[in-house]
């Protein structure tokens, strides 16, 4: 096996050796750049693939000049080639700094250096190649979501050199460049490297890297809320004057953003029956469709869309989608699959876990999600590292908590339909559910919140909810603690009864997450709030 470096005029061969994954991480002097990795098949040689190549002496003056000047930027721990075009000469700037950059530190015989690869593939190129690099399936090994939720993005291609477990937490504003060339390289791309911020951060690309495996993905973008989230992907990809099409069951901000904000751009919106698909047709035939934008399961009547039938008719009229699949999670449901242009999360619920962060994100494709990404730059609405964190580590309980909570919701939702005192349950798990059908087809399990219209007026309802002992009256859900609410009270109090009706939410109705407490402790504490009205 040999490294070797190749342009247009010259090639030269080096022999290196290969150390395993078992010895100690050589520690960076700058350790930030977490660039894409790749062999020249294009594979990322994660996990026990990672090469860590031992090169001989005055390897770096071996090298053509562009390749040295980035030798010498990054340090002895890392090698970022770039796919440099010959018919692109540098810039004067650069040029200009050439001869400084050309007196490089040298690496010490046998010093090991890891070495991060960014190429096209361009055979014009002067890039770092590898060959007789296997190629490497960095997950083939993991098998579950549930191992996936654990590992990626940390022990799979981890851009924080570390020993440690877990990932660290990265706070800082800003970060610097050694020299003026090393600015001019990254501004050029030439070399990777985060700058500021609000711009990227290594905790958070930790976090949309295993989000982007979990989903499916090809990019993720990270924002401070799930509400930021959903208003930046609107303003990112619905021009003035542009039409929406969403849905009349949905989280009632978003409803606020889409009718009372988007307008003042000209942005008109079609509100339609989450399986109204001859409503969906009309106005696409009618308006000039810039986005299909729902919930699925939706907020809180856990109405599900037809995510793969929307997705053609919306395509054939050019239309993005984007589905919120916070109630569902990526392990109950994977949207991008199903067709969706974008899936969407608030990772202050299930994602995170145990109601301590606030968090959204959004995954899709590159070139959707870096138009987003855009607008976030300069909207702001940055995830703070240590939320990163917070998220990572709820993540890796994630498919446990998921499965007792689906399974919870689901032997509740039975109950409470049998139940007496309890008029209607809404729950796609139940053969009542009006898209049940349509939830086993495109769901593995069906979410820990069940909504149901309690027998009896607000007075009998607030007197259920206060009876119970084990969840909290609060907002939100998803976590391990278990919640409850009175959406006629917790969202929509503001409106009189008569306004609250059109939207379909009565005072009786209760929305109910499951937590992950023992179902045996869960069910004696709900019937004998039953009991007590």
């Amino acid at each position: 096996m040999s490294i070797s470096t190749t342009s247009a005029s010259s090639r030269v061969s080096l022999p290196f050796k290969r150390r395993s994954n078992s010895g100690a991480i050589p520690r960076p002097d700058n350790p930030r750049f977490s660039g894409n990795v790749r062999t020249t098949s294009g594979k990322r040689p994660f996990g026990n693939s990672s090469l860590i190549l031992r090169f001989p002496p005055n390897f770096v003056r071996q090298l053509s000049n562009k390749a040295r000047r980035n030798c010498s930027n990054i340090g002895v721990a890392q090698i970022v080639a770039a796919s440099w075009s010959n018919n692109q000469p540098p810039s004067p700037a650069a040029a200009a700094v050439d001869a400084a950059a050309a007196v490089s530190a040298p690496i010490a015989a046998g010093e090991d250096v890891v070495v991060d690869i960014n190429n096209n593939g361009s055979k014009d190129s002067d890039f770092v190649e590898f060959e007789g690099v296997e190629n490497v399936d960095e997950f083939s090994f993991l098998n579950g979501a549930g191992s996936v939720a654990i590992h990626a993005g940390e022990r799979l291609g981890r851009g924080i050199v570390t020993d440690a477990i877990t990932t660290p937490v990265v706070n800082t504003s800003a970060y610097f460049f050694k020299k003026t060339i090393d600015l001019i390289d990254f501004k050029e791309k030439r070399s990777i490297s985060f700058e500021y911020g609000r711009y990227g951060n290594p905790t958070t690309e930790v976090l949309e890297n295993k989000i982007s495996k979990l989903e499916g993905a090809e990019s993720t973008l990270l924002l401070a809320s799930g509400m930021c989230a959903s208003t930046v992907m609107m303003l990112a990809l619905v021009p003035a004057g542009g039409h929406i099409v969403t849905t009349t069951d949905c989280y009632r901000k978003t409803r606020i953003f889409i009718e009372t904000f988007l307008p003042k751009m000209g942005i008109t919106a079609s509100v339609i029956d989450p399986a109204d698909i001859a409503g969906l047709e009309s106005a696409l035939n009618n308006h000039k469709v810039s986005l299909f934008f729902t919930e699925s399961p939706t907020n809180p009547f856990l109405r599900c869309v037809d995510i793969e039938l929307v997705s053609k008719l919306c395509h054939a009229k050019g239309a993005v989608v984007c589905i919120d699949g916070t109630f569902a999670t990526p392990l109950n449901q994977k949207a991008l699959a199903l067709g969706a242009d974008i899936i969407l999360h608030s990772a202050t619920k299930y994602l995170g876990g145990h109601n301590d962060v606030l968090g959204g994100c959004i995954s899709g494709s590159t070139e959707i999600i870096s138009q987003v990404r855009n607008m976030h730059h300069v909207l702001g609405g940055t995830l703070n590292p240590n939320a990163a964190y917070l998220i990572i580590r709820g993540m890796k309980t994630l498919n446990l908590r998921v499965q007792q909570q689906n399974s919870t919701a689901q032997r509740m939702a039975e109950l409470l339909e049998a139940h007496p005192k309890v008029k209607r349950v809404y729950y796609p798990g139940l053969k009542s559910h009006p898209e049940h059908e349509l939830a086993k087809k495109q769901m593995t399990g069906f979410g820990g919140v069940v909504s149901f219209e309690v027998d009896g007026d607000i007075t009998t309802t607030i007197k259920f909810v206060d009876s119970l002992k084990i969840p909290y009256i609060a907002p939100s859900f998803g976590g391990c603690e278990s919640i409850v609410d009175q959406p006629a009270i917790m969202s929509y109090w503001d409106l009189s009864q008569a306004e609250r009706a059109k939207y379909g939410i009565l005072d009786n109705l209760v929305r109910f997450s499951f937590g992950v407490e023992d179902y045996e402790d869960l069910e004696a504490d709900v019937l004998q709030a039953l009991e007590a009205i």
